[in-house]
Formats: structure tokens, C-alpha cells, sequence
């Protein structure tokens, strides 16, 4: 068996492939690992938008449809960069995803003091909007890496039926 390199891009969805760079946007598991975090967030803000409307009014809808948003951006830019760094650097993944998810909770948490008094929206529906969103996409982003599968060790297939290898 070898290590697949960490190069190695499969790409079976058409909106994956990014005509700028010329290459993949994202692997497919990883396009795969998105969506199934980014929908059930984005049912989840809607969820928060219809609450927040019929609960407060407009200015409760305007802070769940913010606060969806951001943590739909936040956490899809994280998503983005994690593939990167696992495409380019994988020896760093894990530190890399440390990093990044502390940094993007540290930057949630300054979002919501910074947005706690303002008037064009409701601040507290804002903030259970965004805490319900980024619970619901560590949910899903954790269900989309149990049931995609990855392939991290790829069996060479010049090998024997005795199980000896051939080399050159």
C-alpha cells in the first residue's frame, strides 16, 4: 500500500473546479463536508430568521439573517482554508484546525460585543441565531466527516497475488 499525495485532487463536482487557479477548488469530499455542514446551517438561520420576525419583528429578522450569514462565511472560509492546508502542508492539518476554529470563535465572540447595542437589529436573536447556526454546522460538518470516505492510504496495483511488491 502507499500514502495517497496529498495532491491528489478528486473533483466529480463540476462547481469544485475553480477556472482562475486552473486546478480543483476543493476536493470532492471536502465539496461533500461543506454542503453537508452549510445546508443544515442555513435551514437552521432560516429557522432563526422566521422566529426572530414573528418574535421581535424586522429588526429580529435582520439580526438572523446576519447572523447566518456570518457564520455561514466564517465557517465555509475555514472549510476552505483547511482544505488547503491539507492539500499543501498536511503535517500542519491539525494544528492548522486548531488555529482556525479558535480564531473563528474569537472573531464570532468579538462580532457579537460589537453588534450587542446596535438599533437596526436585535442583538439577542442575533446572538442565539449565530450560536444555534455554529452549533448546527459543528453537528453537521462532524456527520459529513463520519460518513465521507476519505482515502488517506491507496493500494498499489502492481502488487502479486502472493503479496509480495514488485520494483523496478
Amino acid at each position: 500500500m502507499r500514502i495517497a499525495p496529498p495532491d491528489t485532487l478528486i473533483s466529480d463536482h463540476p462547481k469544485s473546479f475553480c477556472p482562475l487557479a486552473g486546478e480543483a477548488f476543493m476536493q470532492s469530499n471536502d465539496a461533500r463536508i461543506l454542503r453537508g455542514a452549510a445546508i443544515p446551517t442555513a435551514c437552521a438561520g432560516l429557522i432563526g430568521v422566521v422566529v426572530g420576525a414573528v418574535t421581535v419583528g424586522s429588526a429580529g429578522a435582520i439580526g438572523a439573517v446576519i447572523g447566518t450569514v456570518l457564520v455561514l462565511a466564517f465557517f465555509a472560509a475555514g472549510l476552505y482554508g483547511m482544505s488547503a492546508v491539507g492539500r499543501r502542508m498536511p503535517e500542519l492539518f491539525l494544528g492548522a484546525g486548531l488555529l482556525v476554529y479558535t480564531t473563528q470563535i474569537l472573531v464570532l465572540l468579538l462580532l457579537l460585543r460589537v453588534f450587542r447595542d446596535v438599533t437596526f437589529m436585535d442583538g439577542r436573536v442575533f446572538g442565539i441565531t449565530m450560536l444555534g447556526c455554529v452549533l448546527v454546522w459543528v453537528a453537521g460538518q462532524a456527520r459529513s466527516n463520519m460518513r465521507v470516505k476519505t482515502p488517506y492510504v491507496v493500494p498499489d496495483s502492481d502488487k502479486s497475488s502472493t503479496g509480495t511488491e514488485h520494483r523496478s
